[in-house]
């Protein structure tokens, strides 16, 4: 049996798209599985659209998420070099044997001439297609003499080497997620495989490599799905047995309408990238943003991929023992940023109180605020299960650390009466003579008075809650109390009194 060697081969042109972070982690699964082998290969023989950064960033996204990487630029390995321009040496010997083989032939086309070529076509209306119906009006080796087109070569003129498609062939060919495919080539078109820069298109280097890296199994976007005939014919035409394809389905918008792309996520607010992207037009990053790697990879895993099972919350190992391509859907996936959230929320509250203290102590330090570890993993476990996010501590717990200098008018028109006043003024009292300010020590001290003095309870609370938060939320207000000390409580209760009273005169 062949042994499961399967790579993801992203282009360093700019931040990685979430939707390749997922074909990264589908190839990661399967080979985990079965027993593979995982490869990076940077495929970056598109000199026009690289990024500086973008390869470094492909490679911290991976790593952020947990997906190690067997073979790579890092890694090593016996099948490298695992950068194409670093292999470009190779492609052109494997195109030139194609053009040997009668399998691909050397054009000399301008730009220009098929673009011209393009819109005389179109005004005859129809759609130009360089293949076995054009080739032999166009500049090629196939139309030209041989000696003037090896003329053409010595004396330097620029040329592409395109694929001889053949004419009115049925190809058949299979996808492990789509079936059993069938294509005429009529419709096909001689694709560039070595272009005149001295580089090979993605369609001749994957093919190449793929072959020399001994990839059992080619995992890859739906996009490519068009280009499957073609590199089915190039396996065919070298000779070489092609691997198996399972093409995954597109990541949708929220509202399943196209695919999800970064101007959806600028619009509702949301990530499409794993990772901040810092170069040009900056993008958010889901790890930034306070996403969890195991919440991003558990809620990426499900878009596509089913357990068969009503399962939702999987950690690594047990999406790699679960997994497989044949539950992989056929049809789009459609990503919902509330789910996203939710599988964050879900994440968050596995984690210690301990780690989320330590992590929130620094939030604080910034905000030039110093406690002691000890208080914080208080504080984190009075707050946590209100939180989705590590950055929303402060926005449940700011009131711990500043007093309020506002009070809610809706709060204060609903909650506050004309004996409110002297109702926190005797709470103030009771809790002066309090020696044990815990918050069950305070709270049977409180409502023993509550209870004695026959005061309605929701009445006392809601104003009181008033005075220290300045609004209606917040935690168990004795623990609120117990955590700012009664000092703290005792002043926020006279300027309560003092500027509420004030307003409502």
């Amino acid at each position: 049996m062949q042994k499961v060697r399967v790579r993801f081969a992203p282009s360093p042109t700019g931040p990685l798209h979430i939707g390749g972070v997922r074909t990264a982690l589908y190839n990661y699964l399967f080979a985990r599985k079965n027993g593979g082998t995982f490869i990076l290969r940077i495929e970056d023989t598109d000199l026009a659209r690289f990024v500086e950064g973008a390869e470094e960033y492909i490679m911290e996204s991976l790593k952020w998420c947990g997906i190690k990487v067997d073979e790579g630029i890092n890694e090593g390995g016996n099948y490298g070099p695992y950068r194409q321009s670093d292999r470009k040496e190779l492609y052109r010997r494997y195109a030139e044997e194609l053009v040997d083989k009668g399998a691909a032939y050397y054009a000399f086309d301008t730009p220009g001439e098929l673009e011209e070529r393009r819109t005389e076509t179109e005004i005859e209306g129809s759609t130009f297609i360089y293949n076995a119906l054009s080739r032999e009006k166009l500049r090629n080796s196939l139309s030209l003499p041989e000696e003037e087109w090896k003329n053409r070569i010595n004396d330097g003129e620029p040329y592409v080497i395109r694929y001889k498609m053949p004419a009115g062939e049925n190809i058949h060919f299979d996808d492990l997620i789509r079936g059993h495919i069938v294509v005429n080539t009529d419709t096909l078109d001689d694709k560039v495989l070595f272009k005149s820069d001295g580089m090979p298109t993605y369609h001749l280097a994957n093919i190449v490599d793929d072959h020399l890296m001994e990839i059992s199994h080619v995992i890859r976007g739906e996009e490519w799905l068009p280009s499957l005939p073609l590199h089915v014919l190039l396996y065919r035409s070298f000779g070489w047995q092609a691997p198996l394809f399972a093409h995954l389905p597109l990541l949708l918008k929220p509202d399943g309408k196209g695919k999800l792309s970064k101007r959806d996520g600028d619009r509702m607010g949301f990530p499409v990238f794993p990772l901040y992207w810092p170069y040009g037009e900056t993008a958010k990053g889901y790890r930034e943003e306070g996403y969890l790697p195991e919440a991003f990879v558990n809620m990426l895993a499900l878009l596509g991929w089913n357990p068969g099972t009503e399962k939702e919350i999987f950690s690594m190992e047990e999406l790699i023992g679960e997994f497989s391509i044949e539950r992989v859907h056929k049809s789009g996936s459609r990503f919902d940023p509330e789910k996203a959230k939710w599988f964050n929320h879900f994440y968050l509250q596995k984690q210690g109180n301990r780690q989320l203290a330590l992590e929130f102590r620094e939030i604080l330090r910034a905000r030039g605020f110093h406690h002691d570890i000890v208080e914080l993993e208080v504080l984190v476990g009075l707050v946590k299960e209100r939180i989705s996010f590590l950055h929303e501590i402060w926005n449940e717990t700011d009131f711990f650390f500043v007093a309020p200098v506002a009070y809610d008018e809706t709060v204060i028109k609903k909650r506050w009466k004309a004996e409110t006043p002297a109702q926190l003024t005797e709470l103030k009292a009771v809790l002066e003579g309090i020696q044990d300010f815990t918050p069950a020590g305070i709270e049977q001290k409180v409502r023993e008075w509550i209870e004695g003095r026959g005061y309605n309870t929701g009445a006392v609370m809601n104003a009181f809650r008033l005075v220290i938060v300045g609004a209606s939320r917040g935690p168990h207000m004795f623990d609120i109390i117990s955590w700012i000390g009664k000092e703290e409580t005792i002043k926020r209760i006279d300027r309560g009194i003092e500027v509420i009273g004030a307003g409502a005169k």
